[in-house]
């Protein structure tokens, strides 16, 4: 690497059920919200592009469909899949091109439609691949996790729950989430059972959405803004279809080895940290992710929810997360990202902690056949 990447501009559009859009239509919004958040900026400024999408609805699948709803025709636009971690890996990528000197500004945009697709997660589960998901769904995988943790450790049902309350409380104050209601243990415990011992308020919502990111050599940041945020770090880890499903009853190996990079990349430990958007499709995964992250010790993470509110040592997920926010698979990490960029800027609203300086986002990616295989971990730092 010659140079740091710095991100220098956001654009995020509602989350939300947005049956009335086309995949052009948030492409085009969440472009023209960056557009209109970065002063000076101008299209023919942005030297490439990385478009985040698993393409769930079907309806471009390559960076073409970007060019189209952008009009960045003639920019060299590259797609990026990597399961649930796809927004952060095409955040990683595009600043891999901007440290290396392959480009001075590149665009991140990451969007879903996952509505749009009629079969559902439970219908289009990989059933004719037995030997690698067994049939098995995707809160039936994290439940299991549940119950592996309960047991192992003596978490208990109740701090389990905890999380859902706190990231439905900070969901309330931002105005880009899905679901924008409080809920109380009560309530978790007795919504509706989805897979034991989860329950539906332990499970983030299915969402539509977008976001952009735009990053900057740090020769053509300031061109842009007086505050960049550098991005300090990286790890990224993908495993077998097996040994996921298999080894990771309590933890997630590959945020633990993609963690350990970004860590080593940044110079910084899990105690520098002090705001982080992460992964927490289900309640259960945020609790387990305190643990792979290092923000505490194995077994210790339902004992931490408490640390981890708005006003906590460690604030985790002040946008809502998954659980409030939403889950548009290709937008998550960017959204993720674009909020830690805001956190670190104190430009985060309602929801913003107090003096932050460095921040962390975290995905995990592949379902049903190896949960939690892949993993993408980015550290972001005020300057």
């Amino acid at each position: 690497m010659t140079r740091d990447a710095y991100v220098v501009g956001s654009g995020i559009i509602e989350f939300g059920e947005r049956y009335g859009d086309s995949f052009d239509d948030l492409l085009e919004a969440a472009y023209l919200d960056l557009l209109g958040s970065v002063d000076g900026l101008a299209p023919e400024d942005i030297d490439a592009a990385w478009y985040g999408t698993i393409d769930i609805a079907g309806e471009g699948s390559s960076g073409s469909a970007l060019a189209h709803a952008t009009g960045l025709f003639e920019t060299p636009i590259t797609r990026v899949e990597n399961a649930c971690a796809t927004g952060s890996d095409a955040f990683r990528n595009a600043s891999l091109a901007v440290q290396a000197g392959a480009a001075d500004v590149a665009l991140v945009i990451g969007a879903e439609k996952m509505l749009d697709d009629t079969a559902g997660l439970i219908g289009s589960a990989a059933l004719e691949r037995l030997w690698r998901g067994r049939g098995v769904t995707m809160p039936a995988y994290f439940g299991m996790r549940a119950t592996r943790h309960m047991a192992e450790y003596g978490t208990t049902r109740d701090q389990i729950a905890e999380v859902s309350v706190k990231n439905h409380a900070n969901g309330v104050k931002y105005p880009y989430a899905h679901q924008q209601f409080e809920c109380s243990v009560e309530d978790v415990r007795n919504s509706p059972t989805v897979s034991y011992p989860l329950n539906l308020y332990d499970c983030c919502p299915v969402t539509d959405g977008a976001c952009a990111v735009l990053l900057a050599s740090e020769e053509r940041a300031r061109e842009f803004t007086d505050a960049p945020v550098r991005h300090a770090g990286w790890g990224l880890s993908a495993d077998s279809f097996q040994r996921g499903s298999d080894l990771a009853l309590t933890n997630f190996p590959a945020t633990r080895q993609a963690a350990e990079r970004a860590y080593e990349r940044a110079g910084i430990t899990a105690a520098d940290v002090d705001v982080a958007e992460v992964h927490d499709c289900f309640s259960i995964t945020e609790l387990i992710t305190y643990e792979d992250l290092g923000f505490c010790a194995d077994g210790e993470g339902g004992a931490f929810v408490e640390r981890a509110t708005l006003d906590g040592d460690t604030p985790v997920n002040p946008s809502g997360g998954l659980l409030s926010k939403g889950h548009p698979i290709g937008a998550t990490g960017v959204a993720q990202v674009a909020e830690i960029f805001e956190q670190l800027r104190g430009e985060a609203g309602d929801v913003q902690v107090d003096a932050p300086a460095v921040g962390l986002q975290h995905n995990i990616g592949i379902g049903r056949n190896a949960t939690g295989a892949v993993s993408c971990v980015n550290v972001l730092e005020r300057t």
